[in-house]
């Protein structure tokens, strides 16, 4: 019986929830002199977010059998041991992610409890930093027992957060109208207010866009479900890019009609607690317009901290399982990692996600502020987060150079040419992205910055000699 086919308008509503968050919109503003990050918005989801995901088409599509997993694409492509580093590579960059949602969790319930930024950023780093260290242990004892209970919570807090980020957009919109006197900043629009500085600061940043717009590699499973692949999926990643896009720029205008920049750029101070606390404060005031007080700040709060909070859990248990139990990876891990205890839970394994992230978290005790942390925290993930995605553009050019051996349904380009083009551009965009990320005018970020993704790589590397030593003792 044939499967019933997915309408190109359905995947593309799919693909919007799974790939944008409120978060995205305000990294952009703060990071980005707020309004003036449209011109980089568009110009990110121009050249690098269609042809990105249309190559993600491209390759589901060539292997609609793998299940769309990166490691997959490259085993069949290159071989298993560049299979293996691509796999460790997801893995990884989950080391960084699952230390900002212990933090993230504990700052969205400190704004549901406290109902303000404050209170939490005056604790001393050390003692939020230990308990966040406790929050992390705790989760991966849950996930050591074999407990995952909060994927539907998850899907259900993430659902809730898309929704909210649209209500913010229209409700904001909506707001001068119903409260004249709400003290709306006046914004300019003229192009040369909107053009951005192509400074340090400016190249330094991208990655914190690239990180935004990445990850729809997860809805490559999908295209060989589409009615009519080969015209439905990209009319569906082209709507997906549109709509991303007019959401990326109405939230940055409906921000700017909130928050001033040169009150954000006032001072680090200042742009910590921006980053820390500015989505807390759109909510908080959106409240305020509309005479309701925190409840909708409030609402959000909790939604973040269940969504932070159950992230992390599936965060500590899925990349390791996705690691571990592919088969054409084994060879290359040492015994000691494969072991699981009585409940099928990767022991070993989830005691390296607790020293390595718990590392990263004890590190940290010593920078001054939370809200240091988790903007350090934002910068971090953008550096490594995104490491991953190169695979994806390898994977793409492996694909073309055996045009002969693969034979997709659905083609991002039918030239060769152009097809090597973009997978090169933006396999060289994200790299560059990732490393210049790594500056910080503050030497610690900078440090930790360049020192955690190689650490990660290395013990990547580390690991296949182990595992060699062991077949060889």
């Amino acid at each position: 019986m044939e499967t019933k086919k997915i309408k190109w308008s359905m995947l593309a509503f799919m693909a919007f929830s799974t790939v944008w968050g409120f978060g995205n919109v305000l990294n952009g503003f703060v990071y980005f002199n707020g309004i003036q990050v449209i011109f980089s918005w568009i110009l990110m989801f121009a050249l690098y977010f269609v042809p990105y995901a249309l190559m993600v088409g491209e390759l589901g599509s060539a292997f609609k059998s793998s299940g769309g997993g990166v490691s997959s694409w490259i085993h069949s492509t290159t071989g298993p041991k560049l299979a293996y580093y691509a796999g460790w590579t997801y893995w990884a960059c989950h080391i960084t992610y699952i230390a900002s949602k212990s933090s993230g969790g504990l700052k969205a319930l400190s704004w549901a409890i406290f109902r303000n930024g404050e209170t939490y950023d005056t604790f001393p780093t050390l003692s939020v930093q230990l308990v966040t260290l406790f929050v992390l242990l705790l989760f991966c004892w849950v996930a050591s027992r074999g407990l995952n209970p909060l994927k539907r919570l998850a899907t259900l807090a993430g659902t809730s957060m898309f929704i909210m980020s649209i209500l913010y957009i229209l409700m904001m919109f909506a707001a001068p109208a119903l409260n004249p006197n709400g003290g709306f900043i006046s914004m300019d629009f003229s192009m040369k207010s909107l053009l951005p500085q192509f400074n340090v600061k400016y190249f330094t940043s991208l990655s914190i866009l690239v990180f935004a717009v990445g990850g729809c590699e997860k809805i490559s499973p999908y295209v060989n479900k589409v009615e009519n692949p080969s015209k439905g999926f990209p009319r569906a990643m082209i709507t997906l890019a549109v709509m991303v896009v007019v959401c990326a720029i109405l939230g940055t205008i409906a921000m700017g009609m909130m928050f001033d920049p040169a009150e954000i750029n006032a001072s680090r101070e200042s742009f910590n607690s921006y980053n820390s606390n500015g989505s807390y404060w759109a909510f908080q005031r959106l409240g305020g317009y509309y005479h309701l007080g925190n409840s909708l700040m409030i609402l959000y709060a909790l939604c973040n901290a269940v969504g932070q909070l159950s992230t992390l859990v599936i965060s500590i248990d899925a990349p390791l399982r996705m690691l571990l139990d592919n088969e054409d990876a084994r060879e290359f891990i040492p015994k000691g990692l494969l072991r699981k205890n009585d409940y099928g839970a990767y022991i070993n394994g989830i005691r390296m996600v607790a020293v390595l992230s718990g590392a990263i978290i004890l590190i940290q005790s010593v920078v001054p502020g939370a809200a240091a942390v988790l903007k350090q925290l934002t910068k971090l993930n953008s550096v490594c987060m995104p490491l991953r995605y190169l695979w994806v553009f390898f994977a793409y050019l492996a694909l073309r150079r055996q045009e002969d051996r693969f034979r997709p349904e659905y083609r991002f380009v039918r030239s060769h040419g152009v097809a090597m083009f973009f997978g090169a551009w933006c396999f060289f965009l994200t790299a560059a992205s990732c490393i210049l990320g790594m500056y910080d005018s503050d030497p610690f970020t900078f440090a930790l910055n360049v020192v955690t993704p190689c650490v990660l790589t290395a013990l990547g590397i580390i690991l296949p000699v182990i595992a060699k030593r062991e077949k060889t003792a």
